[in-house]
């Protein structure tokens, strides 16, 4: 059957359980939960996505993430997609949610940040390349072509809460 998700309605509430392709193909509303990593210095990582993937290969994105699984909440969601994707363990905290049309299914976003201060080990299954910008450096880069669409709606909304430029405390 695949990757199993909670299938919810407009108000995040869940309906069933389906495979992830099903909802996709059916754009049934899903839960994704990302990751926003900032280093000691404040600087947030941007990553490009492996050429061999099936969702946007080659694209940039300054968030890590994917689809919360069956029973499982948005932190729970982001801290697993984190270690999985970086490496990396730590206790991401919940900055906004928002209702997603999706380039490719519509989606319940749940958007964390975390501070990295461990040497990151990305999967390359996962991330091709990386670097640390500065929110200025990162303002200019997500606006590209190449970048995955559904990040830029999230950019803007996380740049609409007044995120700060410092590091996390």
């Amino acid at each position: 059957m695949g990757e199993l998700v909670e299938r919810v309605d407009e108000y995040d509430h869940v309906v069933s359980v389906v495979s992830r392709g099903e909802a996709i193909r059916q754009r049934w509303l899903h839960r994704i939960a990302t990751i926003v990593c900032r280093d000691g210095a404040g600087r947030i990582l941007v990553h490009r996505r492996p050429d061999e993937v099936s969702r946007f290969p080659g694209q940039f994105n300054w968030m890590l993430g994917g689809a919360v699984e069956v029973g499982e909440s948005y932190e729970e969601a982001a801290a697993r997609e984190l270690a999985e994707e970086l490496g990396v363990r730590a206790d991401p905290r919940f900055v906004l949610k928002f209702l997603c049309d999706g380039a490719i299914s519509p989606y319940w976003l749940g958007l964390h940040e975390a501070v990295i201060t461990a040497p990151v080990q990305p999967n390359p299954q996962e991330v091709a390349w990386f670097d640390w910008l500065t929110e200025a450096e990162l303002e200019e880069t997500v606006r590209r072509s190449e970048f995955v669409p559904d990040a830029r709606e999230a950019f803007d909304r996380y740049r609409a809460t007044g995120a700060p430029i410092h590091p996390l405390g």
